[in-house]
């Protein structure tokens, strides 16, 4: 167990980074001021920057791993999207960052790096397309934008930027799991066994990326779940900036359904219940609208500390990305990572019980809405709403980030059809 790697960008995996399928060789790789770019030249360019696409990495924790992206981008999924890019004779720039974790403001600047590069090593005058998975459209599109808006900073020549499951308005992190992470890392972060994953899991949730996206967040068990003050100052930098990069095209996918059909996940029903040696009668609950107990947590032989919400959405079943949804490989998903944690600490936990949630609400990804409200979560995306030139949405909930053909296809075209 002290191998489990928290991983938010795909799934919570119990191993190593290092037991994903190793990743070609790349052609080039470039040391950048806060990350590494790795770059595959297509087989049509013999080995020249031609057509250059630069794809960011998101939030997890640490560093970026190149055997990971590639797993999610080529081996994952259904859905070849290097090998796709390449096919059409664009060459593709894995971008990652030394800290996932980081603020996305420090991570544009290496993103700006990446993109002084590639029109450095790039043959010909084609157009850059930039953009990312996950908060890697947030780091993309804020480093575009102050491309646009620093003089002192150079023309980016990007024509096209791309969002994959971007959390445009915000990312959820249930209360709930936010409340007994921190209240299990602070009364039992010494275990041998659960303590290191929990630690961590605390320390990534308080990270600078992780106030900056989630739209609530919970600094302490005992905190009003709330915007954090990262975030405030993040959205108004960006605000700064014009909101948008405005010389590009802007296109994104969402691995939610636009039809305003949710997950599945019923509202203010138990997810996790843990209870025995250490825990007495702690449980989680999917988010409720109104006043609600999301959690109870009790250590044995102390009173019990209870999180409450009042007046949040029903997130957690909303149509959206699904946070880690459990698989065959053992991801258990963010209320199956409690579940686990709770084992480890020495409890039972009820065998009837929910594993995943919503992570990036569909009208977050395709920028067409605050995720604020119940009604907006829940309604049909009509194209008017969105904030991006064009999007498409999943035919049904996915795997947050998980490439499909489905989403995968339909950018390579829009790729193709922009140049």
């Amino acid at each position: 167990m002290p191998n489990t790697v928290v991983d938010i960008w795909g799934p919570i995996s119990p191993g190593a980074p290092a037991s994903y399928p190793s990743a070609p060789e790349p052609h080039e790789e470039w040391s950048l001021a806060g990350g590494t770019a790795w770059v595959f030249y297509s087989p049509l360019n013999r080995r020249q920057l031609v057509r250059p696409v630069i794809l960011s990495d998101g939030f997890s924790g640490g560093s970026s791993n190149l055997d990971q992206l590639w797993n999610g981008l080529e081996e994952n999924g259904e859905f070849r999207f290097i090998s796709e890019l390449h096919a059409t004779g664009r060459d593709v720039i894995v971008l990652g960052y030394d800290d996932r974790t980081a603020s996305i403001t420090d991570n544009a600047d290496t993103v700006i790096d990446c993109i002084r590069r590639a029109l450095s090593e790039r043959v010909g005058r084609s157009k850059l397309v930039v953009g990312g998975f996950s908060m890697g459209g947030l780091v993309t599109r804020y480093a575009l934008a102050k491309m646009e808006q620093d003089p002192g900073l150079p023309d980016h020549e990007t024509s096209l930027h791309l969002s994959y499951d971007t959390p445009h308005e915000g990312a959820w992190f249930p209360v709930s799991i936010q409340g007994f992470a921190h209240f299990a890392t602070d009364k039992f972060g010494d275990d041998p066994v659960a303590g290191p994953v929990l630690r961590q899991f605390s320390a990534l949730l308080n990270s600078p990326a992780a106030k900056q996206m989630a739209r609530w967040h919970l600094q302490k068990v005992d905190d009003t779940a709330e915007a954090a003050p990262e975030r405030v100052a993040f959205l108004q930098a960006l605000e700064e900036l014009g909101g948008w990069p405005r010389a590009v095209r802007k296109i994104g996918v969402a691995s939610g359904v636009d039809t305003g059909t949710g997950n599945g996940v019923a509202p203010g029903a138990t997810a996790v219940r843990g209870n025995g040696r250490t825990l007495l009668d702690t449980w989680l609950k999917t988010q409720a609208r109104g006043d609600q107990e999301v959690a109870r947590l009790q250590k044995a032989g102390e009173e019990p500390v209870l999180v409450r919400t009042n007046g949040l959405p029903e997130v957690d079943g909303a149509p959206g990305g699904l946070f880690s949804a459990p698989s065959p490989e053992g991801d258990p998903g963010n209320f199956g990572l409690a579940a686990l944690l709770m084992t480890l600490l020495g409890n039972e936990v009820d065998a009837d019980r929910i594993a995943t949630s919503c992570f990036i609400p569909s009208i977050s990804a395709v920028a067409a809405g605050d995720i604020n409200g119940q009604e907006a979560l829940y309604q049909p995306i009509a194209p008017d709403r969105s904030a991006l030139d064009a999007f498409l949405c999943a035919s049904r909930n996915e795997g947050h980030t998980r490439m499909t053909e489905e989403l995968g296809a339909w950018i390579v075209n829009e790729i193709v059809s922009s140049s």
